[in-house]
């Protein structure tokens, strides 16, 4: 394990220790056994390297972190509905779903004289447990033994937004909309997310 995933896995194991939740210290046994903190966070967007996958969900929690002080600069009734706890379960395991998910390949593509050349990338393998995105993350947190509030499963399911929803269910946005209405933690935290990935993790040169 490389000196910066280590550092990453080590901060982001005390956030998650900080929240004193029943079970914490089975969900991190896990998060190791699954090869959470070498995993990445996609295979060919953003952090698509060793490690990304940890790193990214670390700034989630740092953007959640800011806005929620932002929000409650504006809105302090808020407050007690942004608990820090919550903001770190939320953040930091939003997408452990990821962890079982990518597989590292060899492949070939031709060089710009016509020469074949080898590359390692990632593939993605849904064949393990094939539930979807933000739903996979809560059953797997739940099923480590972790007790979760209920902001928190909406939020951790709805991190995606209407991005997760089911191709023209009825069912699944009205259940997003009453997320939004009644979860300011949900929106927080997809906010966090969208930030993360398409403003601090992409390449200076890819924002136009």
């Amino acid at each position: 394990m490389s000196n910066s995933i280590e550092q990453n896995r080590q901060k982001f194991v005390e956030l998650l220790e900080s929240t004193n939740r029943d079970g914490v210290e089975y969900v991190i046994e896990d998060l190791d056994t699954w090869g959470f903190f070498s995993a990445p966070a996609s295979s060919n967007q953003h952090l698509n390297y060793e490690g990304g996958l940890a790193e990214h969900s670390l700034n989630v929690y740092e953007m959640a972190i800011m806005l929620r002080e932002q929000i409650i600069a504006r809105r302090p009734d808020l407050k007690p509905r942004l608990p820090m706890d919550s903001i770190i379960i939320a953040s930091l395991l939003h997408d452990v779903c990821k962890s079982r998910i990518y597989r590292k390949v060899t492949r070939r593509k031709r060089d710009a004289i016509g020469a074949n050349e080898t590359y390692e990338t990632y593939e993605v393998d849904y064949s393990d447990l094939p539930i979807g995105h933000g739903e996979k993350s809560v059953i797997m947190i739940l099923r480590s033994g972790m007790y979760l509030e209920d902001d928190e499963v909406t939020a951790i399911r709805w991190h995606m937004s209407a991005w997760d929803l089911a191709f023209q269910s009825y069912e699944m946005t009205k259940s997003l909309n009453v997320a939004r209405d009644r979860c300011p933690l949900s929106c927080l935290i997809h906010s966090a997310d969208t930030l993360a990935a398409n403003l601090i993790e992409r390449n200076a040169e890819t924002i136009n």
